[in-house]
């Protein structure tokens, strides 16, 4: 899906590690979030409460998922899930688009 309709924009963005990710929350009419942003290259850690589906749009990456024992290349087109009430470590290589869906 290249793009979302009938939603509400949050103003506000979310900026994390100084301004090197940032992002916005969009609403869907019943409710459930996502987040659209873009991760300039570095090394993040992330915690998340919720199970997570990031799809990265472009860009490449490497992730380290909780229990898993070594990092794991994504690049533009592909995604992966994180566990819900977790820790992961990404890589940042290049400039990443990325769509983040909360999922239940």
């Amino acid at each position: 899906m290249s793009k979302f309709e009938n939603v509400t924009v949050v103003k506000n963005a979310n900026i994390y590690f100084d301004g090197k990710v940032t992002s916005r929350t969009i609403v869907f009419n019943d409710g459930s979030e996502k987040t659209l942003g873009i991760m300039l290259p570095g090394d993040y850690e992330f915690n998340t409460d919720a199970k997570e589906l990031m799809e990265i749009m472009s860009g490449e990456l490497e992730v380290l998922l909780p229990q898993e024992s070594g990092w794991k290349k994504i690049t533009g087109g592909e995604s992966f899930e994180v566990p819900e009430k977790s820790k992961f470590k990404l890589k940042i290589k290049s400039i990443t688009d990325y769509c983040c869906s909360f999922l239940a």
